[in-house]
């Protein structure tokens, strides 16, 4: 219920914490790190001035990707037990206030972007900023269940834009860090509608879970586990990779696909009875893989110099 106590027209005036939780504070999180390990493991070095300018302005850029698709997904997250507590659904955030800075955010990121880095970084993050907020949010979360596997896109993007940021140019590198968190989207994603897939159906969101049931998620997670170990590990062996990432790609992946088979080989019964626990606890391996990935190859990057990283 909403606090009305603090305002005389009974009214519930946003704080500045409201607004940031709109950005998506989490999410911008993984943007901001996959994009300064994109930007630092690029051969070209950045002034530091550049590269923190540069940096803030992904940041706000993925910060107004958030509050887009908050704005356009208030009716569903005020289904959903996960975001029903979100800015906009809750009360405490106008939808109008949410459009308006959506849209002056990514206004500012991209111009910003442009003058302090290059044009063609910038162009990227419009792109992204569009394909993230209205290719998939408007279109495709509610029109297919494969929204997740061409959505993902959105999210893999931030390293390309900080390989930009320092080189000006793409390269199969940085589209090696893209496909690295296109191909981990899915069954992130996956394993978490596993669980919360009421909520899905609820809303009418067609998640594979709710299109196909939980049988073919599960297969699915583990063809695309499968894809994503011999990618992750494949690139240990190029310009980005080297004996540290090896070693970590190795022992994640390993663990990564033990998830995915004991995913696989469950029935419904079995995890009724423990509640989704192998699920959870693959869900949350999820989100320490991709971590470390780009943890080992920031690792490969720092200490290449130095001639430790890479492969000699």
């Amino acid at each position: 219920m909403t606090d009305t106590s603090t305002t005389p027209t009974g009214e519930y005036e946003a704080q500045l914490g409201d607004y940031f939780a709109l950005l998506k504070p989490r999410v911008m999180q993984l943007v901001v790190f996959t994009a300064l390990v994109g930007m630092l493991a690029a051969p070209t070095s950045v002034h530091p001035v550049v590269a923190f300018a540069s940096i803030l302005f992904v940041a706000i850029g993925a910060g107004a990707s958030g509050a887009l698709n908050m704005w356009w997904d208030a009716d569903i997250d005020a289904i959903m037990r996960r975001t029903a507590n979100r800015p906009i659904p809750s009360g405490r955030v106008q939808p109008g206030e949410a459009l308006a800075i959506g849209v002056a955010l990514s206004g500012l990121s991209v111009m910003m972007l442009g003058l302090a880095a290059n044009l063609l970084a910038a162009g990227m993050l419009l792109f992204t900023i569009l394909f993230y907020a209205v290719f998939y949010s408007m279109w495709l979360k509610r029109l297919t269940p494969q929204n997740i596997v061409i959505g993902g896109a959105a999210g893999a993007f931030p390293p390309v834009i900080g390989w930009i940021i320092a080189t000006g140019s793409f390269s199969v590198e940085a589209w090696l860090m893209f496909a690295l968190i296109f191909m981990w989207t899915p069954p992130h994603f996956w394993a978490l509608a596993l669980f919360m897939r009421n909520d899905y159906d609820d809303a009418k969101v067609p998640m594979l879970t709710v299109t196909h049931g939980r049988r073919s998620t599960r297969r699915h997670i583990l063809v695309y586990t499968v894809l994503l170990v011999v990618l992750a590990v494949a690139t240990g062996f190029t310009s980005i990779g080297g004996p540290i990432y090896l070693t970590a790609a190795v022992i994640l992946n390993v663990l990564f696909l033990i998830g995915a088979v004991r995913i696989w080989k469950r029935d419904e019964d079995d995890s009724e009875a423990d509640n989704f626990l192998v699920e959870r606890k693959f869900f949350r391996l999820s989100l320490w893989y991709l971590f470390l990935h780009f943890g080992a190859i920031l690792a490969e990057a720092t200490l290449r110099p130095y001639g430790f990283g890479g492969w000699s």
